[in-house]
């Protein structure tokens, strides 16, 4: 066995949701494996998106040798254009995921400079002294690959994100054949995905979710709104073919519904019978019946395409009497307060609302390897060390406590959390110290805007440009407004300006008379749009950024 230390350093996604990001090194080479974001809790005032905290890479520049992407969700790639603004690494993903990426990018004008480099799975590469094999594995998401990474001291497997399909969609199967082999060979180490966890049993397939949308398609009188994540290629294959097969036409609504379906045709993982697709603008000259809207903001985000339409503010999308409306997706945990409001607005607009209530057959299945599942994996690699990762601790936990009673097939389980180094050399492996880690909280989604510590940034945002609140008494059961606004500014140099106070006085009166009773009585809904109209007529007016902070007194 050669002479060395083989460290893996996770940098974020254990102990917590989202942030997945994995630094493998082997003396001075590193790669890195995902490199995701998550998004802020209500707490994190201004922040837009979090990433993890890179500076061990930053100090280890030199060495790290590239970036190996899992799959193309924002938990998984979402830190990407941060990570590449500061160090210019090759990547390496699936062809699907590639398309992803790029458009990110794009975005963040970091395309023409970034390597991007085309992965297979089955075809083994090599990166600094690691040759890396993809492995076929089904999730939510399509072109998605664990990880077999070979090193000087044996084979880690990653398995990314996963649920062991029988059926896929796509019928890419799982490569159960390649864990297996890998099995055969004695692994190093497996680091497994611990999302469901707390799930007896096994996952439902895919193809599970077909017999419900059936159902709906042939129950539905009028129109049918349909809302699932934009990444699930799947779903939205799903509803195309059953619109196509009902004779209804499909409208596309909102900026990532588009996208991903522009990408998943491009890439044949959707083909479009001709006439199919009609622009939303073509929904209002169509018979309810014969109409299929599929529509993004399936987690209630306030200024989201259904959560607009749920409020009849959409430019296209009308939800009326008898209408249905699905919402094909998990809840994610913090959002149910913003969900179940859009679902209040939903029934208030007397459509039907089918949404995942635990019934059968169902309307939204995971893409997360249940128990069963993940018991299956194990056995067939028989790591000589196992490393729950993806979750918070509690999972991480009982991940580790359910490999550990699998006697046998797991030599001995490890825990980890962010920023502890696992250390390997001939004599066995032990947690060898920390790294730095936290989290980079990026406002306005730009790279320039890191918000190192949110306490001095917003000090600093309040000491150049102070505060305005807009302060404003609705009555939570009509909507109405009690009283005139009143805009109480501190530290707003320019609110002594003629006038002013009375603009933007005028500008919440008149964001209030364009909104509806309904939008109104959605204090989440109302507050950023008059955070949004005020933050652009104050900017407009005095080139001043102030922090706006409307209040809403529900009375």
């Amino acid at each position: 066995m050669p002479l060395g230390k083989l460290h893996i350093i996770p940098l974020g996604g254990l102990g917590e949701f989202g942030m997945n990001c994995m630094a493998v090194r082997w003396g001075d080479d590193i790669i890195v494996i995902d490199a995701g974001l998550m998004f802020p809790e209500a707490e994190l005032l201004g922040v837009d998106i979090v990433v993890p905290d890179l500076t061990y890479l930053l100090e280890n520049r030199e060495h790290v040798r590239g970036v190996v992407i899992t799959h193309g969700h924002e938990d998984h790639i979402g830190g990407l254009p941060y990570l590449l603004s500061e160090l210019n690494v090759p990547v390496y993903a699936t062809e699907f995921t590639l398309a992803y990426i790029e458009n990110k990018l794009e975005e963040h004008g970091l395309l023409e400079k970034a390597v991007l480099n085309e992965i297979q799975p089955n075809q083994r590469f090599r990166v600094g002294p690691f040759t890396i094999h993809p492995i076929q594995v089904t999730h939510s998401l399509v072109d998605c690959v664990a990880l077999a990474i070979h090193t000087p001291l044996g084979v880690l497997v990653h398995t990314g994100d996963f649920k062991v399909d029988p059926t896929p969609t796509d019928n890419r199967l799982f490569d159960l054949h390649a864990f297996a082999e890998y099995g055969k060979e004695r692994v190093l180490a497996l680091f497994q995905d611990s999302t469901n966890v707390e799930r007896p049993g096994y996952t439902p397939s895919e193809r599970a979710v077909r017999r419900k949308f059936d159902e709906v398609f042939a129950r539905t009188e009028r129109r049918l709104f349909i809302s699932c994540f934009s990444s699930s290629i799947h779903r939205i294959k799903l509803a195309l073919e059953l619109a196509y097969e009902y004779n209804r036409k499909v409208a596309l609504v909102g900026r990532s519904m588009m996208e991903s379906s522009e990408i998943a045709q491009d890439l044949g993982y959707i083909e479009l019978p001709a006439g199919l697709v009609v622009h939303p603008g073509e929904l209002k000259n169509l018979p309810p019946e014969r109409s299929c809207v599929l529509i993004s903001g399936t987690q209630g985000e306030p200024m989201s395409a259904l959560s607009r339409a749920a409020v009849e503010n959409h430019k296209h999308a009308r939800i009326e009497r008898g209408d249905t409306v699905v919402l094909s997706s998990r809840i994610i945990p913090g959002n149910e307060k913003a969900i179940y409001r859009m679902i209040d607005h939903l029934y208030r607009r007397e459509a039907y609302v089918i949404y995942e209530d635990g019934s059968s057959p169902p309307v939204h299945v995971s893409g997360h390897a249940s128990q069963e599942e993940l018991k299956l994996i194990i056995n067939l690699v028989k790591p000589r060390y196992f490393i729950p990762i993806h979750g918070e601790y509690r999972q991480l936990k009982r991940h580790g406590d359910l490999a550990a009673s699998m006697h046998g097939a797991v030599g001995q389980v490890l825990m980890l959390e962010s920023g502890d180094i696992l250390e390997f050399d001939e004599l066995g492996a032990r947690k060898a110290g920390k790294v730095p880690v936290g989290r980079v909280c990026i406002d306005s989604g730009s790279l320039g805007e890191v918000v190192e510590d949110l306490v001095i940034r917003d000090r600093r945002h309040l000491s150049e440009d102070g505060i305005v609140l807009p302060i404003l008494a609705i009555n939570k059961l009509t909507g109405r407004v009690e009283s005139t606004p009143e805009i109480v500014t501190r530290g707003f140099a320019a609110a002594a300006e003629d006038g002013l106070l009375d603009q933007a006085r005028q500008t919440v009166m008149q964001t209030l008379e364009l909104s509806s009773e309904e939008e109104k009585r959605d204090y989440g809904v109302i507050k950023e749009k008059i955070r949004q109209d005020l933050k652009r007529m104050i900017a407009k007016s005095t080139q001043r950024r102030p922090l706006v902070m409307p209040v809403i007194l529900e009375i």
